[in-house]
């Protein structure tokens, strides 16, 4: 494959795995080389400014993680938005052109299929039926009512950082247990090792 060069790659077109879209819903198709700022700029001008009710992204491969990215940022930024996301796979045709070809034959392409992963996420300022696979309600917004200021940014911040849980201080019976374990000609250690297993409860 040193020899070949990827020129065409294409996507197979599918209907998007929402039913009950509006024909004119907005699909932004996110590649592996979009900007996100370009692809937010243009998603919340239709959500805020053409008055959209609902968005698709949709991505395909390493463009996957992108596609996330972006409607993490469009739900911080719109809030009380409903989620559904579909994940499947989608086939990609890569065309590879034979760089070295045989002097008197005719330059070689090379087609190959591939399945790669697919998500498709559907965000809607209505309600969606919440018993389809999938769903995610939206979620609670901080900063508002009586929040509004520093509580605001506290309560924000603390429910990032609460998900890193101190750790509890070391167990000096469990690194003794290590030490002795590692000395093989201790039999009295491994003794002590099985005794003082229960450390942590």
């Amino acid at each position: 494959m040193e020899n070949f060069r990827k020129v065409r790659t294409s996507e197979e077109e599918s209907p998007l795995p929402f039913p009950n879209l509006p024909p004119d819903v907005v699909e932004m198709k996110v590649k592996e080389g979009s900007k996100i700022r370009n692809l937010m700029n243009f998603a919340m001008a239709q959500m805020e400014l053409k008055g959209s009710r609902q968005i698709v992204f949709s991505g395909c491969g390493r463009a996957v993680t992108k596609t996330i990215t972006c409607v993490e940022i469009m739900k911080r930024k719109l809030g009380g938005l409903h989620q559904v996301t579909k994940v499947r796979y989608k086939t990609v045709l890569e065309v590879w052109e034979n760089q070295d070809p045989v002097p008197d034959g005719q330059a070689q392409n090379l087609t190959v299929h591939k399945n790669v992963p697919s998500i498709c996420i559907l965000l809607s300022r209505d309600p969606l039926d919440p018993n389809q696979t999938g769903y995610q309600p939206p979620e609670p917004q901080h900063g508002l009512g009586t929040q509004l200021g520093e509580a605001g940014q506290d309560t924000s911040s603390s429910s990032s950082t609460g998900l890193k849980r101190p750790l509890p201080p070391p167990c000096e019976e469990l690194l003794t247990k290590k030490l002795q374990v590692q000395v093989p000609d201790s039999p009295r250690g491994l003794g002590t090792a099985d005794h003082q297993t229960d450390c942590h409860h």
